[in-house]
């Protein structure tokens, strides 16, 4: 008994050591094979998504912000289109507040009509508003180009009822949308927005829009224009000289227009103003003794000129002869 079972134990000894390399095997191949429906398994669904790399969820559109932003674009696009028209817009008669403001020097910047920036910052505004990762990368973009439109539309209604005791149907409406806009962002401001503070924020945005306001300003002054023609202030002098007459009023956009064309030699005109008392007050009296019915009236050696007059013209119907000597001299010059 004893050695049949030493032999027994011999036998199962030497089957496991040849099962054993068998189990550690499978063991192997089970794992592998494992691994391998992973992998089988990933590949599958980059096949199913179509091989792309996942990005970042896009956020779906504001339909308050972006209908507001579409109205705006409308409203400049219309405004836009009347201006290169010179169609006019609704409701801006002849003599208006509405035709004075939009007739205005500040109605133009850097050449350009004020519509069509104020279209660019709509277009903007409704892309903001239908783009974005996140909720708060949204808010701050909004945020700071309707800023921009709100402080760029306090500027101007206040510069028009200051400087022309008017204001404009159409840039109210505009300047409406652009505090809805504003508004509608303080309310449904996201959490820990803005990151940085308000004290920070608001301080980053005035280190970069009071500054360009301050150009703005500058450049609807003309301090940005280039040099005036050298024969301006003679000629202003000839005029004033020959008891030559300007009849106009400070809410005219042609009597604005004719000072124009003298550049910075406009103050030397022999200007009469003929609401000193405001928009709606009494008529100057030099004025109505003149019979002054219309603006801008020029009086020119007794006779009435009604309407804009180039300063070519002018220096032909006063007789400025050093007109035409100081184009030729300066023709000359330039062929030499």
């Amino acid at each position: 008994m004893q050695h049949g079972s030493g032999g027994f134990s011999r036998v199962t000894a030497k089957m496991s050591g040849w099962l054993l390399p068998l189990r550690v095997r499978d063991d192997r191949i089970d794992k592998g094979s494992i691994d391998g429906m992973a992998r089988t398994r990933r590949k599958g669904q980059g096949r199913d998504s179509g091989g792309a790399v996942p990005r970042k969820m896009r956020l779906a559109p504001d339909r308050w912000l972006a209908g507001l932003a579409g109205a705006g674009v409308l409203l400049t696009a219309y405004l836009f289109f009347a201006h290169f028209s010179g169609a006019g817009a609704l409701f801006c008669t002849a003599g208006s507040s509405c035709d004075i403001v939009q007739e205005s020097r500040w109605s133009i910047l850097f050449g350009l009509p004020l519509s069509l920036w104020g279209l660019g910052l709509y277009l903007l505004l409704l892309l903001a508003a239908c783009t974005g990762t996140t909720v708060a990368t949204r808010w701050r973009r909004v945020f700071s180009l309707s800023l921009i439109g709100v402080l760029m539309s306090l500027y101007l209604t206040t510069v028009g009822w200051v400087a022309l005791e008017a204001v404009c149907a159409w840039c109210l409406t505009s300047f409406g949308l652009l505090l809805a806009i504003f508004g509608l962002l303080l309310w449904r401001r996201p959490a820990q927005t803005p990151a940085s503070g308000w004290p920070r924020w608001l301080a980053l945005h005035a280190i970069v829009l009071l500054p360009a306001l301050g150009v703005i300003a500058v450049a609807q002054a003309g301090w940005l224009s280039p040099p005036d023609d050298p024969r301006l202030a003679p000629l202003a002098q000839h005029l004033r000289d020959t008891q030559v007459k300007l009849y106009g009023t400070f809410w005219c956009p042609n009597c604005q227009q004719q000072k124009r064309l003298f550049g910075q030699s406009a103050d030397a005109l022999p200007y009469v103003e003929c609401s000193p008392n405001g928009r709606n007050g009494t008529v100057a009296l030099e004025c109505v003794s003149a019979g002054i019915e219309s603006y801008p009236t020029w009086v020119i050696r007794g006779e009435r000129v009604t309407g804009v007059l180039a300063p070519g013209e002018l220096a032909r119907r006063t007789r400025f002869h050093k007109w035409n000597a100081s184009a030729a001299a300066d023709a000359g010059a330039a062929q030499q």
